[in-house]
């Protein structure tokens, strides 16, 4: 089978080869798909710069979401069976016209659902699912803060928010994005390149906080992210991408970016900070990856999710997708296709 396989780190036109590799096989309680579209995710990023510790040793397939068709099923594989059509969670290996993931990190799609909106379904919509149900648990009324809300993640938080009733902040970094921002039902688009979006939320909020946060973009954002928290507030971090792209001395003060936080220091205020890997969770609490996967696609039946497909490449221009991706061009999900 083919297979875009990951070569060496650094920038996109020399990272990536398509290869032939053998097909991957089936262990129990795993099932195969052909696969007909796989994800992007900024995760790939970072991997294809070396700042992803989790990502596997090269040569690497990286991929965390596929659509396809199922074409074995494991041992102990009740839930699912040959030719269904499925939308699936993968770790590592979904870049590849075959791959193997757990049954439980699949779910059956509607005929009438095309495999590019499928595959944006999985990781960003499951990721922001558990991080907005499960580890905060929004409620009607909340003041919500959604940092890059444009891209996938924060495309469904802002519909899961919408669909809670909450009082939405989103920032984006162009005209066109905070357009789309408002399209979605967001109150306060915010303009990250110009705005600083601790002073206007505060200008907006007459210095009142905000209830929720979520963060992908890590430094100083965490930073200003906890001086914005009311008491009971909570900071969801779930990325960095802001350490992407940038030299040794630019990554280290990134880093220091974020602050250091003592128990106490969040205690006494009542805030609290919130770290996701969705791979972890994957790895330890499967279960979770099932009742999230299962409730996306409830929500994608009654029109709440509704993923935006921001471009849809061949698997050939990989090296474009990638280049798309981070220097964050992108509206919603990038799919590719064989």
């Amino acid at each position: 089978m083919r297979a875009v396989v990951l070569i060496k780190k650094g920038s996109a036109i020399n990272a990536f080869e398509i290869r032939e590799v053998a097909k991957p096989t089936v262990k129990q309680g795993e099932v195969l798909i052909k696969v007909a579209a796989f994800g992007l995710n900024f995760a790939d990023v970072m991997a294809r710069r070396g700042m992803y510790k989790e990502a596997p040793p090269l040569p690497a397939i990286l991929g965390y979401d596929v659509a396809g068709t199922i074409e074995e099923i494991g041992e102990d594989v009740t839930n699912l069976k040959k030719g269904d059509r499925v939308t699936a969670m993968t770790r590592f290996g979904g870049y590849a016209e075959y791959a193997v993931t757990k049954s439980n990190a699949v779910a059956v799609i509607p005929d009438e659902l095309d495999a590019a909106t499928a595959t944006a379904l999985t990781t960003q919509y499951c990721t922001a699912l558990y991080a907005a149900s499960e580890m905060v648990n929004l409620h009607k009324g909340d003041k919500v803060l959604i940092q890059s809300g444009a891209g996938g993640v924060g495309t469904a938080l802002i519909q899961y928010a919408k669909h809670l009733q909450c009082e939405i902040f989103a920032t984006a970094g162009s005209e066109v994005k905070l357009n789309y921002l408002r399209d979605l039902g967001v109150h306060h688009p915010i303009n990250y390149n110009t705005q600083d979006f601790e002073k206007e939320i505060k200008k907006i909020r007459k210095q009142k906080g905000i209830d929720v946060i979520f963060d992908a973009v890590g430094g100083k954002s965490v930073k200003k992210g906890i001086r914005l928290l009311s008491p009971g507030g909570r900071l969801v971090c779930y990325g960095a991408s802001a350490i992407s792209n940038r030299n040794i001395f630019g990554k280290i003060k990134t880093i220091l970016d974020f602050g250091f936080y003592h128990p106490a220091m969040l205690m006494m205020p009542s805030k609290s900070i919130i770290g996701i890997n969705m791979l972890q969770i994957a790895d330890h609490h499967p279960k979770v990856i099932e009742r999230c996967l299962t409730k996306v696609m409830k929500l994608y039946a009654i029109g709440v999710f509704v993923p935006t497909i921001a471009k849809v490449y061949l698997a050939t221009a990989i090296d474009e997708a990638h280049n798309y991706l981070e220097n964050r061009s992108n509206i919603g999900k990038v799919v590719m296709q064989w």
